[in-house]
């Protein structure tokens, strides 16, 4: 900022001194200044030759040079005024009531003060929105980490073996180009992490250029975008400029969905003329670069299916390597380097803190164990303990308590009946995972009660019988209202949009159904918003969609009559459960005999469920 004052300061100084100048200009030139009196002297003399008359002033040409000047200036005055005081014997002068410095002040300095002040604003503004200087507007923002100050290694990132075993011959690459160059063997010239996020791709990629000890150039490719047309593909030339000029290196491009988003057939209109030449500009110098020189590209998305086929194609990001959720033994290494950080009571066990996170990312493990230390810090502890964990878990699974939603006693008590529903069902049930928990007590994400049931561990097949026992579990809540209120209540829309979709599924992508072996709606490979149902065209008939809505509504209503049945044999263990729990609030099967499954049945696995 120093240099920047200075650096206008001085501009103010040239103007000043170039002022001066010009005043020094004006009384060098062949002119002559003469008072009035004398002036009317020499016209009475003859020696005047010609004048020109101004508001102000007399200029004119002397017949004859005097004092060495041909020409003369002087200040107009009243006559009347003049004639007087010549009369009186005094000599007469003009004058101006302006100077060289009320000119100045009120012309010149408030056009530079002006002009000031716009500079500063424009420039502010201009930074602000991301635009920065005109003249620096195509550079490149890329951050550079040199050397080893990424300040992360290989040892800091846990729970992703395979894709560091990939990654670890980038960095063997870059140490000893000469041994892979002895075969012929290159380095692939892009690498593309793929995967979910918070699964550490961001992280991976600055280890690696931990690892290589080589200048690390770092940009998101919302950067390439702005406002003028031809700047992203300026700061792509730069960017791999800088590249060239420092290489062996590492270019990283984070999120590049921003940037190589797939090319539409409507190109040249709005905006996306603007993306497909930074598009274009980036293929060019994927084309251009030789990677023999030590340039590796990285990048990272988590919306692989929208990017552009030409940017994917073996010669530019010859390598995917995918960054899936963590496993059971893979969330046991990610939590021993994240409890590190903090005071842990011996007797935590880290492999059942991951039994209890399964579908976790690395950054939601991250969360999971700041969140205990806080529950412990908040209840004043020295260390932090297992149920720390357990609180922490249904605080980022469920969401946090909301005692001060008061519910009136008929809502309370349909609250119970309905959780109490799911408990149980998912008890009885043989194939659904065990309880953990079921509460009344309102959580922030909208809930006014959830049964939490947990696995054991991962599981990446699901048998057609788990998925309608999984559906008996969601509709039980509601089959319980109608059981003991004879009227069922919203609560359970949650659990039918759950259900349903469980039913789509299970109908036309699994062909599970008897509409036939068919997958009728194909399952695209997405990281995003996968808690949702996605929207596909639909490519089959309308005699097809009747066949599968059909199925779909006599899959709900034989869940639903399983539920009811079930319940209505074990109507006192549903009371007396609903009764505990209208008590305790929380309950848990520690505390409720028939919520407690034999060990066989505790064997069993799946992703975790919230019903709420």
């Amino acid at each position: 900022m120093e240099q920047k004052h200075r650096f206008n300061i001085g501009y103010l100084f040239v103007a000043m001194v170039l002022l001066g100048v010009f005043q020094f200009w004006l009384a060098a030139r062949n002119v002559q200044e003469v008072s009035y009196s004398d002036l009317m002297r020499l016209v009475a003399d003859g020696k005047i030759q010609s004048v020109t008359l101004t508001e102000t002033m007399i200029e004119g040409v002397f017949k004859q040079p005097q004092n060495g000047k041909t020409e003369f200036v002087s200040n107009r005055v009243d006559p009347a005024a003049a004639a007087a005081f010549e009369k009186a014997g005094v000599q007469v002068s003009g004058g101006s009531d302006s100077s060289l410095l009320s000119i100045i002040l009120s012309w010149i300095l408030p056009i530079l003060l002006f002009a000031g002040v716009w500079f500063f604003l424009f420039r502010n503004m201009a930074e602000r929105q991301g635009m920065g200087g005109l003249i620096q507007i195509g550079k490149s923002r890329a951050k550079v980490y040199l050397e080893r100050k990424t300040g992360v290694t290989f040892e800091d990132v846990a729970g992703v073996d395979e894709a560091k075993a990939e990654l670890k011959e980038v960095v063997s690459f870059l140490k000893e180009k000469d041994r892979y160059g002895r075969l012929g063997a290159r380095v692939p010239k892009g690498v593309l992490l793929v995967g979910p996020p918070g699964t550490g791709k961001t992280l991976l990629a600055r280890a690696v250029a931990g690892e290589a000890d080589v200048p690390f150039f770092s940009i998101s490719g919302s950067e390439f975008v702005e406002l003028f047309v031809g700047v992203g593909a300026a700061r792509v030339r730069d960017l791999f400029e800088q590249a060239r000029a420092t290489a062996p290196c590492i270019i990283f491009i984070d999120e590049l969905d921003a940037l190589g988003r797939a090319r539409t057939g409507l190109g040249g209109l709005g905006g996306n003329d603007e993306k497909e030449q930074t598009l274009n500009q980036l293929l060019s110098e994927l084309d251009g670069f030789d990677p023999s020189v030590g340039i590796v590209l990285l990048a990272a998305t988590n919306r692989p299916e929208i990017l552009d086929a030409a940017l994917l194609r073996a010669g530019r990001f010859d390598r995917q390597i995918v960054i899936d959720r963590p496993d059971l033994k893979e969330r046991a290494a990610i939590l021993a380097v994240h409890v590190k950080k903090i005071a842990m009571a011996p007797g935590v066990r880290i492999n059942d803190i991951a039994g209890l996170t399964t579908g976790f990312t690395g950054a939601d493990l991250a969360n999971l164990v700041n969140e205990a230390a806080i529950c412990a810090t908040r209840r004043n502890a020295d260390m932090v303990t297992a149920d720390d964990f357990t609180q922490a878990v249904e605080r980022i699974v469920a969401g946090s308590e909301r005692r001060g939603r008061l519910l009136n006693a008929r809502e309370r008590e349909r609250v119970a009946y309905h959780e109490m529903g799911h408990a149980l069902a998912a008890a009885l049930l043989e194939k659904t995972d065990p309880v953990q928990k079921v509460s009344i007590i309102p959580r922030s994400i909208g809930a006014l009660g959830y049964t939490l049931q947990r696995p054991t561990e991962d599981r990446f097949l699901i048998t057609s019988s788990e998925l309608q026992e999984r559906m008996v579990a969601l509709l039980a809540g509601r089959a319980a209202e109608e059981i003991i209120f004879a009227e069922v209540s919203t609560g359970a829309a949650d659990d039918l949009a759950k259900a349903t979709d469980i039913a789509r599924q299970y109908v036309t992508r699994f062909g599970m159904s008897p509409v036939g072996q068919a997958v009728l709606e194909p399952q695209r490979l997405q990281w995003l918003a996968q808690d949702h149902p996605e929207v596909h065209e639909r490519d089959y008939s309308e005699a097809t969609a009747r066949e599968v809505d059909v199925a779909v509504r006599d899959m709900m209503e034989t869940a639903y009559r399983a539920a009811k049945t079930m319940l209505s044999a074990h109507i006192d263990d549903l009371r007396a459960g609903a009764k505990l729990l209208l008590d305790r609030e929380t309950i848990t099967p520690v505390d409720f005999t028939p919520l407690r499954r034999s060990s066989i049945q505790n064997e069993r696995i799946g992703p975790e469920s919230v019903t709420a």
